[in-house]
C-alpha cells in the first residue's frame, strides 16, 4: 500500500473527501473459466519468490498497522496535550506521530520495491516459459492462430498479470486489514458514532457497482474501436506504395477520420462515466464526514465523547470508506489478471511437436527419400496430396513444378515434418520419417524459402544462424558461395552491418542471398530450395546457380521452381497437378511427351519471346 494510507492530521490534507482515490473504472470484468486451477498454477510461479512474498506480507501488515495507529494517536494529542495545554506532552506525542508517518512512508517504499521485484521476476519466468512453448508448437498451430492474438498473450495478458501482482494483491490485503482494523477501533472508541459512520456504506457499494458496471461497458466499446483504429493504421502504413500509386491518400484519410471519430465518441463516454467515480465518492465521503462532525460535535457538547475521539473518527471514516470503494475494482482487476493468466496457460497446455521419448537418430543421412502412397490435407474436408509416390536417390536433384496450389510446398512441409501425413509413409534412408528424431532430422535439412526471412542483428549473425559454431571464415566463405559477398562489401560495415526490422534496409533479392548463404553454412545432407532465385536479377541468378551446383553436388536436393529454365539440369522433374504426380522424368523426356510440362514450358517460352520483342 502506498504512503497515502498513512492519513495526515485533520486540517493538513486539504479536503476531507476522497478525490485522490485512483480511478480504475476501465478494468474490464473478465472472468476465468477455471479460477482455482489457474490460481494454483500462478501460485507455483509466485512461490518461487517465497522470501520476497514473506517480506511483502510483513511490510503490508506493518504499513496497515501504522495507518491505523495514526488517527488514534492524533485524538490522544488533542485530548491529552492540546485541550489541557500540556506543551511537553504535545511535543512528545507530535514527534511520535511524525516518526510514525515517516515509518509508514519508509515501509510503503520498501513494500512497493520488493513487490515490484517479485512481480517482475514472476512474469519474467511466465513470459519465458510461454515463449519457450511457442518454439515447441507445430507449424499447424500457428496456421490456426492469428499472430497478433499470440503476441497479445505474451504482452497484454502477462502485463495484466504483472500489474495486478504489483498493485492489487498488496492493496487488497492492506484494504482488508485497514477496513477491519478501522471498524474494530471505531467500535472500541464509540459505538454510536460507528453506527453513524456505517450509514453511508450501502451508498458507497451501490454507487461503485452501478458506475463500475456502466464504465466497463463504455471502456469495452472504446477498446473495440481502438483495435479497429490500430488495425487500420497498420494496414495503411504497410500499404503506402499502393495508396500512393492509386492516389487514395484522401480516401484513406477520410476513412481514418470516420474510425477516429467513432473512437473519440466512445472514449468521451468512457472517460465521463469513469470520471463520475471520484466526485460521487467525494460526495458520499463528505456526507459521512458531515454526519460524524455534526453528531460527534453534539455528543462532545453533551459530554458523550471527547473532541479527540471525534477527530479520530473523522480520520477513520476516510480510512473505512476508501477500502470499501476500492474492493470492487480490485476484485475485477484480479479477475481480469486470472483470465489473462488462464489464456497464457492455455498455450502452455498445447501439445508440443516434440515427444518426450527421442526418436531414431541418423547422424549421417545419405539422402535416399521415398514417398510411399502419401496423402495429406491441411483440413479434414479436402486433400492437398493424393497418393503421391516417388523416390529420390542419394545425390539426386529433384525438381517440383506445377501451378500454384498444386501441392509442391506441401511435399516439402511433410519432408521436414512440419506436418504429419494422413496416409502413407515417408522414408529417409529406409527409416519411416515419423520414427526419426525431429531435431536430428531438421539439422540435416537445409531450406531456402521464397519468403526470405532475416532477423534483427548483423548480417554475420543472420548467416551464422545456419550453424552457430561456425567461424568467421566459414561465414565469409558461405557468403562468397551464395554470391552475396559483392553487395555485402558495398555496405558501410560489411558483414557487421546491422539490419533494420525485417531487413528493410536490404532489397528482397539481397535478403534472399543471405538465406542462401545461411543454408550453405548449415552444410545439410538434404537441400530444399523453394523459389530460391525468384527475386534476383538474371546476372545474380547465374552466379547463384553456379554456387548451387557446387552446393547440391553429392546432396539430395528438392527444388521448387516456376521458371522452368532454372531446373533443366534436374535429374528428375515431378509435375504436380491437383495434389498428384501428373508426370515425371527429365527435361527432355517430359518435352517429348508433350503433356502438362510441355504446355507449361511452351507458355513460358512464348511469354519470354514476347518480353524480348517488347
Amino acid at each position: 500500500m502506498s504512503s497515502r494510507n498513512a492519513q495526515s492530521p485533520i486540517g493538513l490534507s486539504g479536503s476531507p473527501g476522497m478525490g485522490n482515490r485512483p480511478v480504475r473504472g476501465n478494468i474490464p470484468k473478465v472472468r476465468a473459466k477455471n479460477r482455482s486451477a489457474t490460481l494454483k498454477r500462478l501460485w507455483i510461479y509466485l512461490n518461487r519468490q517465497r522470501k520476497g512474498l514473506i517480506t511483502v506480507y510483513i511490510f503490508t501488515v506493518l504499513n496497515a498497522i501504522v495507518s491505523l495507529i495514526g488517527p488514534y494517536l492524533l485524538g490522544k494529542i488533542i485530548d491529552r496535550a492540546i485541550i489541557p495545554h500540556d506543551w511537553d506532552m504535545l511535543v512528545r506525542l507530535s514527534l511520535l506521530l511524525l516518526g510514525l508517518y515517516l515509518l509508514g512512508s519508509s515501509v510503503s517504499w520498501v513494500q512497493a520495491y520488493v513487490m515490484t521485484s517479485v512481480s517482475q521476476y514472476t512474469v519474467s519466468e511466465l513470459r519465458r516459459d510461454l515463449f519457450s512453448r511457442y518454439q515447441k508448437l507445430p507449424v499447424s498451430f500457428f496456421d490456426t492462430h492469428a499472430t497478433g492474438e499470440l503476441m497479445s498473450r505474451a504482452t497484454n495478458d502477462i502485463d495484466n498479470v504483472s500489474n495486478t501482482l504489483n498493485q492489487s494483491v498488496t492493496q487488497l490485503l492492506n484494504s482488508l486489514i485497514t477496513l477491519s482494523g478501522s471498524l474494530i477501533i471505531m467500535l472500541m472508541l464509540n459505538i454510536p458514532l460507528t453506527l453513524v459512520a456505517m450509514l453511508t456504506v450501502p451508498l458507497v457499494l451501490l454507487a461503485t457497482r452501478r458506475i463500475a458496471g456502466l464504465s466497463r461497458t463504455y471502456f469495452k466499446n472504446q477498446q473495440q474501436h481502438l483495435g479497429e483504429l490500430n488495425g487500420f493504421i497498420e494496414e495503411s502504413i504497410g500499404g503506402q506504395k499502393v495508396i500512393k500509386q492509386y492516389r487514395r491518400e484522401k480516401t484513406e484519410t477520410e476513412r481514418f477520420r470516420g474510425i477516429s471519430n467513432n473512437l473519440n465518441r466512445a472514449g468521451i463516454k468512457a472517460q465521463i462515466m469513469s470520471g463520475f467515480v471520484g466526485p460521487t465518492m467525494n460526495m458520499i465521503s463528505n456526507l459521512d464526514y458531515a454526519l460524524i462532525a455534526s453528531i460527534g460535535g453534539w455528543m462532545a457538547f453533551h459530554g458523550m465523547a471527547t473532541v479527540g475521539i471525534i477527530v479520530s473518527f473523522l480520520n477513520y471514516s476516510k480510512q473505512f470508506g476508501r477500502p470499501i470503494a476500492e474492493l470492487a475494482d480490485q476484485y475485477n482487476m484480479i479477475q481480469s489478471a486470472i483470465a489473462g493468466a488462464e489464456r497464457v496457460f492455455e498455450i502452455m497446455d498445447e501439445a508440443s511437436e516434440y515427444s518426450e521419448q527421442r526418436g531414431v537418430l541418423l547422424d549421417d543421412i545419405q539422402g535416399r527419400v521415398v514417398f510411399d502412397n502419401v496423402s495429406f490435407g491441411y483440413t479434414t474436408n479436402s486433400l492437398n496430396l493424393k497418393g503421391v509416390t516417388f523416390e529420390a536417390r542419394p545425390g539426386e536433384k529433384i525438381a517440383l513444378v506445377g501451378p500454384t496450389g498444386a501441392g509442391k510446398t506441401t511435399i516439402i512441409n511433410l519432408l521436414t515434418r512440419f506436418y504429419e501425413t494422413n496416409e502413407g509413409t515417408i522414408f529417409i534412408d529406409g527409416h519411416p520419417i515419423h520414427e526419426l528424431d525431429k531435431n536430428a532430422l531438421r539439422s540435416q535439412i537445409g531450406m531456402v524459402l521464397q519468403d526470405a526471412h532475416v532477423f534483427s542483428g548483423t548480417i554475420r549473425e543472420n548467416i551464422r544462424f545456419g550453424r552457430l559454431e561456425a567461424t568467421d571464415a566459414d561465414v565469409e566463405e558461405a557468403a562468397r558461395q551464395a554470391s552475396a559477398e559483392g553487395f555485402i562489401a558495398r555496405l558501410p560495415h560489411g558483414l557487421d552491418t546491422v539490419l533494420n526490422a525485417e531487413g528493410s534496409n536490404l532489397s528482397h533479392g539481397q535478403r534472399q542471398l543471405l538465406t542462401i548463404a545461411r543454408a550453405i553454412l548449415a552444410n545439410p545432407s538434404i537441400l530444399i530450395l523453394d523459389e530460391a532465385t525468384s527475386s534476383v536479377d538474371t546476372r545474380t541468378e547465374m552466379h547463384i546457380q553456379q554456387g548451387m551446383r557446387a552446393l547440391m553436388h553429392g546432396r539430395t536436393s528438392f527444388v521448387i521452381a516456376h521458371r522452368l529454365s532454372t531446373i533443366r539440369d534436374a535429374d528428375r522433374i515431378l509435375v504436380i497437378q491437383d495434389g498428384q504426380i501428373a508426370e515425371q522424368g527429365s527435361h527432355d523426356q517430359l518435352l517429348s511427351m508433350e503433356g502438362v510440362y510441355y504446355d507449361l514450358y511452351q507458355s513460358q517460352f512464348r511469354q519470354a519471346m514476347q518480353t524480348d520483342v517488347s
